[in-house]
């Protein structure tokens, strides 16, 4: 009995670690380079802690947050970018805002899952 929770439990972990060492899939990945290019097309402009940038400069803040999340497979969707990456700073707390032409300001979580959403809508 011994024997079998300790085989039990070796299994159990060595599907945590494949799981916790899984890569995005190539899906994924799309979507996510899809999104930084929505941004970076955009014409629209970035807060970020008070501060407003250019679509081109949060562009590369978000990569190298993304980046950052993948060394840790952290950012396995588009879901999870959005939500540790593209949503708020991980040093504030304080949710980015993304200002577009034509439109009213908003948080950039909405602004990213309304972009996710025309991506996927596109690809069927």
């Amino acid at each position: 009995m011994k024997h079998r929770i300790v085989l039990l439990a070796g299994m159990a972990l060595a599907a945590l670690s494949s799981v916790a060492t899984a890569a995005p899939s190539a899906a994924a990945q799309r979507e996510i380079s899809g999104l930084m290019q929505a941004l970076e097309r955009s014409g629209c402009r970035f807060q970020r802690n008070g501060s407003w940038y250019g679509a081109a400069e949060a562009k590369s803040h978000l990569q190298r947050k993304y980046d950052y999340l993948l060394k840790r497979n952290l950012a396995d969707t588009p879901e999870q970018f959005i939500e540790r990456a593209a949503s708020r700073s991980s040093i504030s707390g304080r949710a980015y805002r993304v200002t577009c032409p034509g439109a009213a300001e908003q948080d950039a979580s909405a602004w990213f899952q309304q972009q996710l959403r025309g991506l996927r809508a596109a690809g069927r």
